[in-house]
């Protein structure tokens, strides 16, 4: 494997209070022009960022363990990625592929379809976010089955847009007071092992109870897809109890029912494989993909079976902006960095280094509930102690005492208890080290 070398100091620096006066100074200028609606969970302003460190205009470096929640997993800056947009935008930086078309779109279909799980022959769409690729994958499972009801699942996150809020689970802040939704969406239970009524319960059979109200609720014939998170995001990266998985995948394939993987968040490298559905063998119809997919430029995909891909008419697919050159040159950059440093077999590295920190104080530490996850994608669930309560009031806590001593972190879950960690899969050894021990420290200000 290569050796990662690094443009910034690899190291956390507070120089003072913060926000500091450069951030205070944007955020008055923002509170006048940026409707309320967004938030940021971090108030600074970010000046430069590379590897595992994040820059604020202040001064501060910060150790980044969101990665733009699991979109830089190549770096901020990789030079790969910096190199290719470097040269796209020399040449042109848009011409729609829809009206005249470029190789950079054509080499990112070939790479996801080379990628992606399964040996069989595939087809790919590129749009601009995760959402857009949800949607789109439920458009093509629509038009190729003939059928209307789409499947999501408790604690599931597919996005902002009018169809994918409506696929969401969770209502504040995603979809309290946008609504109506779209129709012939129906939840189902998810396997969240921490949180069994029955904790023998076993993934096959966690699926069949959600066959079941399948069964019971839609009947499978009027089913187009299935749509599953491999790991679920925002909703507490819920890793199902194994099993789970595979016994949907291989009911829907039965019956007729395309099963959709959502891998924006889990994708590319993300949790020591190239795609989350791989650690069971999971091969899915079709396979949604997004953030970490163009180390940070917007870029996001669909890739499935030749047969359902090819089924739509044409013009059915597309949008101005999809597959952008630009995008798609820092996509063939950072698909050829996380093949240079192997950046798999670094997330499993990230995973053993974590873990063992974690699990040790969790031993030790009582409102630790749960500590799950997969190569770098990881969390912490916070409960009261001596309960399976959620504790929200601790898990801000701590991201507040982490964003003190230079460290970012992000915070889900249907709760709103799950400190979740996203580290740029390029972080440095020593760097994460630093950054569990204040982690460490702010879990135990709570005990």
């Amino acid at each position: 494997m290569a050796e990662i070398q690094y443009r910034l100091e690899q190291k956390r620096r507070i120089v003072g209070d913060f926000p500091g006066p450069k951030s205070s100074a944007l955020n008055e200028r923002r509170q006048a022009v940026v409707a309320s609606g967004v938030a940021s969970g971090v108030p600074v302003y970010a000046a430069d960022a590379d590897g595992g460190i994040l820059h604020d205009v202040d001064g501060n470096s910060f150790i980044d363990l969101a990665a733009g929640i699991a979109v830089t997993g190549v770096g901020a800056s990789a030079p790969a990625v910096v190199g290719a947009v470097k040269e796209q935008v020399e040449h042109f930086t848009h011409s729609c592929f829809m009206v005249t078309p470029y190789e950079g779109y054509v080499r990112v279909a070939e790479l996801l379809n080379e990628l992606t799980p399964g040996d069989h022959e595939k087809r790919s769409v590129l749009f601009n976010s995760g959402a857009e690729a949800v949607e789109n994958a439920v458009k093509v499972a629509r038009l190729a089955t003939g059928r209307d009801a789409i499947v999501a699942f408790d604690h599931a996150y597919h996005g902002r847009t009018n169809l994918t809020m409506g696929l969401t689970a969770k209502s504040m802040p995603y979809k309290a007071n946008f609504g109506p939704f779209a129709p012939e969406i129906y939840r189902v239970p998810m396997s969240y092992p921490y949180r069994e009524e029955n904790p023998e319960i076993t993934g096959p059979e966690a699926a069949q109870r959600a066959i079941l109200a399948i069964e019971k609720q839609i009947g499978a014939e009027s089913v187009a897809a299935i749509l599953l998170e491999p790991i679920q995001g925002e909703g507490g990266f819920i890793v199902p109890a194994e099993g789970f998985m595979p016994a949907l995948a291989d009911w829907a394939k039965e019956k007729g029912i395309v099963f959709i993987a959502d891998e924006v968040q889990s994708g590319f490298c993300r949790t020591g494989a190239w795609f989350a559905s791989e650690h069971e063998g999971v091969v899915p119809d079709i396979v949604a993909t997004a953030k970490g997919i163009a180390g940070g430029m917007p870029l996001s995909a669909i890739t499935g079976r030749a047969e359902l891909m090819d089924a739509v008419h044409p013009g059915g697919l597309g949008g101005t902006y999809g597959g952008n050159p630009v995008a798609c040159a820092a996509a063939i950059g950072a698909i050829q960095t996380m093949k240079d440093y192997d950046l798999n077999g670094r997330a499993k590295q990230i995973e053993t280094q974590v873990m063992g920190r974690l699990r040790s104080l969790a031993r030790n530490v009582d409102i630790i509930g749960d500590v799950r996850g997969r190569g770098a994608m990881l969390a912490i669930e916070l409960v009261n102690p001596g309960t399976k309560e959620p504790n929200a009031e601790a898990t801000k806590a701590i991201a507040a005492f982490c964003q003190k001593e230079g460290v970012i972190i992000l915070t889900c879950g249907t709760y709103g208890n799950v400190v979740r960690l996203l580290p740029p899969l390029v972080i440095g050894e020593d760097l994460l080290d630093d950054a569990l021990d204040v982690l460490e420290a702010a879990i135990r200000a709570q005990v």
